[in-house]
């Protein structure tokens, strides 16, 4: 090879692979003797590259990618890295010529260009854009020759001659969308999305043009979060017209620091660096010093490629973001922007995954939780660790339940639920809150009843506080999703159960519930609390209760919006006897309204002449807006009163005495925001509450 066919890449290639191998003082100095050969050859090649420079190298390819849950989806994928325009097809023309020839004779759903680490992707508009001229000249050839080659060299003029032509060139321009390049520069149209070619995500660097900036927060991974108010619907799904846009780090990082990136990335592909044992979270760091020199930003790299090799990518920054609950990447992901619920309000992000980044995290996400996700088990449950620490549980779905993958993240507060905390958003009511801590710390039997989403789980955790801190408790789960760590923390006795019911091999283990139901019947006397009933472990858990095999509390949750509705599906669809539900002492109904959720409803079981005849009696009952009760405890006529105070010296009176004190209390706590179990929110002794002046 000749030093007059040695490219610009080629040489920063040869310049990369010298700082891996040689000290910095020699490259420097082997870098200027090159320098000075270079500036010596540069008037004897300069016209050899001319027109080198001139001519695109793009590589194109068609390609379907697999394992994306997304069927029959073509991209165009160029490869740009030896090309003088770096696939920029906005501002390269070479480069977009290339792409048109290419898009004359295929349909695709994305473009992809790949140069130096980074990758752009032109989808929505910009693809449709890019297919429109491929369409037109393929078609427009035939009549025009002149004006075919015209829109591959120079496509806004060329669109702005076409276009209300007589013939079928005019036609043709508005047949194939053609003409809208008269209303859009192409250079606008052709927006991409840009990221590392590690980040499997695309990020729209501008907000939308009639946007207005309301608020910027930088987040500890060092992105920038800016809020936007625009006056377009950005968000189709939502009436909320506002717009989270997201800067992460790597956008601020030069050439240079972008090369080390992605050499990094490849020396993790390729196996070039040991990760130092267990789970390997060193690697990143070996990588990036491997091929780092003394003015790369070691760091910064460390901490992208940990977060897009062994985190959630580029949704780790969405959930540094405090004010941030949820996130949805709904399918098919390439066409969706990812939506958030920030602060309660559900708005868009500039952000959409890659379908080979669902895929990825599909791919995370069932060989750390073990579970089958594919065709025939198309729905996931999981729970990851973000980069911050909060604990996300996991939604998944992908075909045939779906057109491709999809995922909803949401994040669990870091400050437990406590009744309190209920009654400060209005979900309870103190005499309903009273109520409900009262018997449940007495030992009722009670079924936290709701739809998705209604905060079945929520009331089940913030029950479990009002436990008397002597009592054992066992839980069990698939899902982590109870408050276990912060109860332990507090000096609670629990014992967690998780269930695991995958058989495809992947963990070789299998733990049903009902085998975790029994297990937990022989860890001690205590209370039970089950995440969800919902399976044959129902049976074993009533007739358990119906015989009394735990004296102490029994709760639970389970999909249902009344109590005649959780009877339904207890006994005709999970097969429990009516008998065994009739050990039921209360059914607790939550409901979802938008974006509130309270009770709705608190019932009592009661058994007629005999234990099939099941009857529910309202307690508290939610009258405008209000949980409110009907009068049955006032009038000493509730059944699970009296049972709670036999075996006693308390009478009725004595109980309502009790509600009454912890009623007072409760409302006390909630008016100066005591929620917190570390602040002594869930502090009673045996029946009365804690004394709030000590």
């Amino acid at each position: 090879m000749s030093i007059l066919s040695i490219d610009t890449a080629s040489m920063t290639g040869i310049n990369a692979y010298l700082r891996r191998i040689l000290p910095s003082s020699v490259c420097e100095h082997l870098s200027s003797v090159v320098s000075a050969s270079t500036i010596e050859m540069n008037a004897l090649s300069d016209n050899a590259n001319s027109d080198k420079e001139s001519r695109c190298h793009c590589c194109v390819a068609v390609e379907t990618p697999t394992g994306t849950g997304v069927p029959d989806r073509s991209e165009l994928v160029v490869d740009a890295t030896d090309c003088p325009g770096s696939g920029d097809l906005a501002s390269a023309s070479a480069c977009r010529e290339t792409v048109i020839d290419a898009l004359t004779h295929n349909d695709v759903a994305i473009i992809r260009t790949i140069s130096d680490g980074i990758e752009r992707t032109y989808a929505d508009d910009a693809a449709a854009t890019l297919q429109a001229i491929g369409r037109f000249i393929e078609r427009v050839r035939f009549h025009d020759p002149e004006i075919a080659t015209r829109a591959r060299e120079d496509p806004g003029k060329a669109a702005y001659h076409a276009t209300g032509r007589a013939g079928p060139v005019g036609d043709i321009a508005t047949d194939t969308g053609f003409d809208s390049l008269t209303e859009t520069a192409v250079e606008t149209a052709l927006s991409p999305f840009v990221a590392p070619t590690l980040s499997r995500s695309h990020l729209e660097r501008s907000p939308p043009p009639d946007a207005t900036l309301l608020d910027v927060t930088d987040l500890s991974t060092d992105a920038i979060a800016r809020m936007y108010s625009t006056d377009t619907n950005v968000d189709s799904n939502t009436e909320a017209k506002q717009y989270y846009h997201l800067d992460p780090a790597f956008h601020n990082l030069d050439s240079t620091a972008i090369d080390t990136l992605a050499m990094a990335y490849e020396c993790l592909g390729t196996g070039s660096v040991d990760g130092g044992g267990g789970d390997g979270s060193r690697a990143s760091s070996r990588a990036v010093r491997y091929v780092a020199t003394d003015e790369d930003p070691v760091e910064a790299l460390t901490a992208i490629l940990t977060r897009h090799t062994q985190g959630l990518g580029v949704i780790e920054h969405l959930f540094a973001d405090d004010r941030i609950s949820d996130v949805i990447a709904s399918s098919p992901v390439s066409k969706t922007p990812i939506r958030i619920v920030l602060d309660g309000e559900r708005m868009a992000t500039n952000i959409r995954l890659r379908p080979s980044g669902a895929a990825t995290l599909a791919s995370r996400f069932r060989r750390e939780s073990g579970r089958a996700f594919s065709r025939s088990t198309p729905t996931l449950d999981a729970t990851v660790t973000a980069e911050t620490g909060r604990q996300i549980r996991i939604a998944g779905i992908t075909a045939p339940a779906s057109d491709g993958l999809g995922f909803a993240f949401r994040a669990r507060d870091t400050t437990p639920w406590t009744l309190t905390r209920l009654l400060t958003v209005g979900s309870l009511t103190p005499a309903a809150a009273a109520f409900l801590s009262v018997v449940t710390a007495r030992g009722a039997a009670t079924i936290v009843a709701g739809t998705r989403g209604a905060g079945k789980t929520t009331l089940l955790g913030a029950l479990l506080w009002e436990l008397p801190h002597t009592t054992r408790l066992v839980s069990v789960e698939d899902t982590p999703e109870l408050p276990v760590e912060a109860l332990r923390e507090h000096g609670r006795d629990i014992q967690p159960l998780y269930t695991e019911t995958d058989t495809t091999g992947i963990t070789g283990a299998t733990f049903t519930p009902t085998a975790a139901l029994r297990t937990a019947l022989r860890l001690g006397n205590g209370a039970l609390a089950i995440g969800e009933v919902r399976g044959e472990e129902a049976a074993a858990l009533y007739e358990a209760m119906r015989v009394g095999a735990h004296s102490h509390a029994v709760l639970g949750t389970i999909h249902g919006d009344s109590g005649v509705a959780v009877r339904e599906r207890v006994v005709s669809d999970l097969g429990v006897p009516a008998s065994a539900f009739s050990a039921t002492d209360l059914i607790v109904t939550c409901t979802r309204r938008g974006d509130d959720r309270f009770v709705s409803h608190v019932e009592e079981v009661r058994t007629g002449e005999t234990t099939d005849d099941i009857q529910f009696v309202s307690l508290f009952t939610r009258i405008d807006g209000k949980l409110t009760s009907t009068g049955v405890i006032e009038r000493g006529d509730s059944r699970i009163i009296e049972r709670l105070c036999r075996g006693t010296t308390d009478s009725y009176a004595d109980f309502r005495t009790t509600l009454a004190d912890r009623h007072e209390t409760l409302e006390r706590r909630a008016e100066i925001e005591l929620v917190n179990p570390k602040q002594g929110a869930v502090s009673w002794d045996t029946a009365n509450p804690q004394n709030l002046d000590e």
